[in-house]
């Protein structure tokens, strides 16, 4: 299997929350998308693994991914090291994308920029040809990186516009997470919808807003883009 762009995240809802109207245009556009996610989230106060698998595989539908696997690697333990890397590296040798995107490499929770690391150097062992691995050698051509929490300035951002409404049913599939526990007891830690929705809101309309459009996602890139017509560069200036 070939994909064009492949997102891996640490936990089951990550992708959605921070990159998911992206991976929905992507797919519209006709390219063959990925997800990979870490951990089953079974360290979260909510839900189960077994509730969680199922939203994220409903929520996949939503977003037109071609694969979804998650490598059942522990939640809240996850640590760069050989086995870990390696594991990646076979992912990304199978799926063989083009793109990767990783969550920001900075951030509140460990598993997250934990997972930032993990993925660059698994798309980085993927590419030897003396590593000892099943498969061809492949390494992404590009690696961006999700920004969406973040306080930094943004490389570019994609327009998602006429994704947002699916990308928040996408969202929506996490029950588990966003709706009030049936139980009615409450927890210092829940996020109810509206207060997500709401949050979703704004946070992807002042990026909108930034390249003058009503709502988007931000990315960040290492390396200098390169541009060969500035005559058709997008976004006015004054």
């Amino acid at each position: 299997m070939k994909l064009e762009v492949l997102a891996i995240a640490a936990h089951p809802d990550d992708v959605e929350l921070s990159c998911g109207g992206t991976m929905i245009k992507m797919a519209q556009m006709g390219y063959r998308t990925g997800i990979l996610d870490l951990t089953r989230g079974e360290m979260g106060t909510r839900g189960t693994p077994e509730a969680r698998a199922k939203e994220a595989a409903a929520a996949a539908k939503i977003l037109g991914v071609a694969v979804r696997e998650n490598l059942g690697l522990p939640d809240s333990r996850l640590e760069v090291n050989e086995e870990y890397k390696r594991k990646i590296a076979l992912k990304i040798r199978e799926f063989r994308p083009h793109t990767v995107i990783l969550p920001y490499w900075e951030g509140r929770h460990p598993d997250h920029y934990t997972t930032s690391k993990l993925g660059y150097e698994g798309c980085f062992l993927a590419g030897l040809k003396q590593m000892p691995l099943s498969g061809e050698p492949h390494r992404p051509f590009k690696i961006i990186y999700s920004a969406v929490y973040q306080d930094v300035r943004p490389s570019f951002a994609v327009d998602i516009t006429a994704q947002f409404e699916k990308r928040k049913r996408a969202i929506e599939a996490y029950k588990s997470q966003f709706l009030p526990p049936k139980t009615g007891k409450k927890s210092n830690v829940f996020l109810p919808l509206d207060e997500l929705e709401n949050k979703m809101n704004l946070i992807a309309g002042y990026y909108g807003q930034m390249i003058g459009v009503r709502y988007a996602e931000p990315f960040l890139t290492r390396e200098l883009q390169a541009v060969d017509d500035v005559v058709k560069l997008a976004v006015r200036s004054i």
